[in-house]
């Protein structure tokens, strides 16, 4: 069982930065890929970026077209914390941003995760 919490949301002019973490609970954090997806009011819950486990061969990043550029998706296995940096933020990315945790090479779906937090709001404001 893993456990997730959120938090670094908040409210942010246009173009203006947040950086949001993930705290997961257990100590086989390393072997999860890890995602970020958001809901914005009145959408469907949308892929934002994935990394993947720490396997031998290093980590692989995914980002949605949409934020490539501007997020950077990292992870600190020693703190059992993935982040996401959110840079130029954007009116559009006002959303509910959820971290997910997940086992199978599947990274852009959430049917690719099996644990999700609870979410951290960000609104960005034009």
């Amino acid at each position: 069982q893993v456990q997730l919490v959120e938090s670094g949301g908040g409210l942010v002019l246009a173009g203006g930065s947040l950086r949001l973490s993930c705290a997961a609970s257990g100590r086989t954090f390393s072997s999860y890929n890890m995602g970020w997806f958001r809901q914005a009011p009145g959408k469907e819950r949308e892929f934002v970026a994935a990394i993947t486990w720490s396997g031998w061969s290093g980590e692989y990043t995914y980002y949605a077209d949409s934020v490539k550029g501007r997020f950077t998706i990292s992870r600190d296995n020693a703190k059992n914390t993935v982040y996401l940096q959110m840079n130029s933020l954007k009116p559009e990315d006002t959303a509910v941003y959820y971290c997910a945790a997940g086992t199978v090479s599947y990274y852009r779906g959430a049917a690719g995760y099996d644990y999700w937090g609870q979410g951290t709001r960000v609104t960005v404001s034009s």
